[in-house]
């Protein structure tokens, strides 16, 4: 048997087992001409997005001096073409799963969502800057601005949510959840596209921020490191399976600082504005606006030079 040869029999039987997957709905990408988009795709155009939204802040070159607005326009109007595409191609997927009465209508849709999106950028931005400003004024290491928009994994992870949540809302499936998991493996920063955030919103390091589908999020919010916003229980229905599309997640009002580790479940559970819940702690309720939450912070155990073990007070002193 020739070296090209060696594995004829084997490809041949997996060509047929792949060849069944491929004709199933749930393994499906070219079936029926759809040919969605694959995922490096749709990270690309985010990524083209968000430079063009931060020019020779997030791309690859510095900006072009001069000519610049006509040079971006260009590429933007690429982009929404190319978003357009993969949107449609997402509707027409998105048929097979959850059939609808205006299957014939996907393109139509991903044009309005698109345009929906780039009519929105300049709003968009200027919520950015609130939140770049929140971000600046927040963390006294910061130097710049600039410095934020740069190297900042929370405002990254925001600026990703704030497009990737507009096409959410136009009901445009997967890709919102793509740009989202792309700025999540990023950042370490998991937000859900369809949670709704106010400006002003700031991640202090970041790194294992959940927050899930149904959270609402006020004004001015800042949450550190490692803080849940998720929810309680999953509720089913008589067969069983989950019910999706209802309340999960937490409200957390104007104003409000969550410090790291602080977890914070349930659909019905309301943080009051202007609240401050500490780290670690463990909320299943709601607290009334003003509230000042904190874990009960646990007494050390020091072993002094003679080899015995003391607890110590918050005084320092041993007891």
């Amino acid at each position: 048997m020739t070296s090209e040869g060696f594995l004829e029999k084997e490809l041949a039987a997996a060509m047929r087992g792949l060849g069944a997957l491929w004709r199933c709905p749930a393994g499906s990408n070219t079936d029926k001409g759809m040919n969605l988009a694959g995922r490096k795709a749709v990270e690309g155009v985010l990524d083209r997005l968000v430079s063009i939204l931060f020019p020779g802040c997030h791309g690859k070159a510095p900006a072009r001096e001069g000519g610049m607005g006509s040079g971006l326009a260009e590429e933007l109007r690429a982009t929404a073409c190319e978003l357009r595409g993969q949107i449609r191609r997402a509707f027409q997927y998105q048929c097979t799963i959850e059939p609808c009465a205006d299957c014939d209508k996907c393109g139509a849709k991903a044009g309005a969502a698109v345009s929906d999106l780039v009519a929105a950028l300049p709003e968009i931005h200027a919520i950015l800057q609130r939140d770049i400003v929140a971000a600046y004024e927040g963390d006294p290491a910061a130097r710049s601005t600039m410095e934020v928009v740069m190297s900042y994994p929370g405002v990254y992870a925001v600026i990703v949510h704030r497009l990737a949540h507009r096409l959410y809302a136009r009901g445009v499936p997967l890709i919102p959840r793509i740009m989202s998991e792309y700025a999540h493996s990023r950042t370490g920063i998991d937000i859900h596209p369809g949670a709704r955030i106010g400006a002003g919103f700031f991640i202090d390091h970041g790194t294992g921020v959940v927050i899930g589908e149904t959270t609402v999020i006020g004004e001015g919010v800042k949450l550190y490191q490692g803080v849940t916003l998720g929810a309680l229980s999953f509720e089913k229905d008589a067969q069983g399976r989950l019910v999706k599309g209802i309340k999960r997640h937490p409200n957390v009002e104007d104003g409000v600082v969550i410090y790291a580790g602080a977890t914070i479940l349930g659909g019905e559970t309301t943080i009051g504005a202007h609240s401050e819940i500490g780290g670690n702690v463990w909320l299943t309720h709601s607290v009334p606006p003003g509230s000042k939450v904190y874990d009960r912070q646990p007494r050390p155990l020091i072993r002094g030079p003679e080899g015995h073990w003391q607890a110590w007070n918050d005084m320092g002193a041993g007891i």
